[in-house]
């Protein structure tokens, strides 16, 4: 990202990484002076790593309101921490892109769409970090996996102050994994853990803001009805969630594939819709009946009903919902369709 964002800038670019002792010490005497000195020839001032650096935020919020001509870019790895140390001194002062591992519309501006759709079993056991573009074998993809779920688990949350019992956290998500696309029962899970409510709310809560998890909430306007209060739950990437499971088998030998094609289906549009600036709201309906559709977009008022199916079968609306929502759109979408849903 780094390197295509200093080739396409007009201007001069300085990149720092935050972990590095010189960039603290460059921005440790917080005067106008000192930091006019040290960007007079910065356009562009790139931060990777930003939450390594003390008070990063009040940094940033200093340089933008003394240093007028400097445009700042603070990354990290650890989004938890960055946004948490960021978050208030830019108020009003930033935005915040979110970089979700590769969605199918960036992979095919390098690669013809035939090709990415002959390989869409990889991407639904491996997912679509970018390092694995430029990795060869299988085992070698896995080994990555493997590592970046550890490391990435270890850093962003189970360092995280108030975590005390990684096992718990591991054991929660392996849970979750196993019910993806399932609703999942906070009651159930903390029995099984031996967490109260408040835990395991607590630790979902956490999965969510450092981008491993995502939640599907019910969509109800009629709770007499219809489910209410139920959430399904979702990793970001399929390739994460088999790391955590240890299970990257072929589709062939799997009882997983529904959930996996749903997630990946749903991630992809997720990604498709937030890279295009379309913020709408996602939900799963249900009613006490048992009839349900897997996932629901609300965008701009208007509301799109989707029932994502690995095979060829054509459910109909279920005349519940079709009644309910009598404005609604419904569409099935399958293998020979996704690319119009994700693109």
């Amino acid at each position: 990202m780094q390197d295509s964002i200093r080739e396409k800038y007009p201007g001069r670019v300085t990149v720092l990484n935050g972990e590095s002792d010189y960039t603290k010490q460059l921005f440790a005497l917080r005067t106008e002076s000192n930091y006019r000195q040290i960007l007079s020839d910065t356009d562009l001032l790139i931060i990777d790593e930003a939450q390594a650096v003390p008070e990063i935020g009040n940094i940033l919020k200093f340089t933008v309101d003394n240093v007028a001509h400097v445009a700042v870019l603070a990354t990290g790895s650890s989004s938890f921490d960055l946004q948490n140390q960021v978050g208030e001194p830019l108020v009003g002062r930033s935005t915040t892109f979110r970089l979700y591992p590769m969605s199918f519309k960036e992979l095919s501006s390098s690669e013809s769409r035939i090709k990415l759709m002959m390989r869409k079993e990889e991407y639904l056991i491996y997912g679509s970090y970018p390092e694995l573009l430029h990795i060869d074998t299988f085992a070698q993809k896995e080994r990555y996996l493997t590592e970046l779920s550890n490391a990435y688990l270890t850093k962003d949350i189970l360092s995280i102050e108030g975590i005390k019992n990684s096992n718990k956290m591991m054991s929660l998500l392996k849970l979750v994994a196993f019910q993806m696309g399932s609703e999942v029962s906070y009651d159930e899970i903390g029995q099984q853990l031996g967490l109260s409510r408040n835990s395991v709310e607590k630790y979902l809560d956490l999965l969510t803001k450092t981008f491993v998890l995502f939640r599907l909430p019910a969509y109800s306007r009629n709770a007499r009805n219809e489910v209410s209060k139920a959430g399904k739950w979702y990793f970001y990437d399929n390739g994460i969630r088999n790391a955590i499971l240890g299970d990257f088998r072929p589709l062939g030998v799997r009882n997983d594939v529904g959930a996996l094609w749903e997630a990946y289906l749903i991630g992809e549009r997720i990604k498709r819709n937030e890279n295009a600036g379309r913020r709408a709201n996602y939900y799963f309906w249900r009613n006490y009946s048992n009839s349900e559709i897997d996932f629901l977009e609300e965008y701009q008022g208007v509301l799109s009903a989707f029932e994502i199916k690995w095979g060829s079968k054509q459910p109909a609306v279920p005349p519940s919902f079709a009644k309910a929502y009598p404005k609604a759109t419904y569409q099935v979408v399958n293998q020979e369709n996704y690319l119009n849903f994700i693109i």
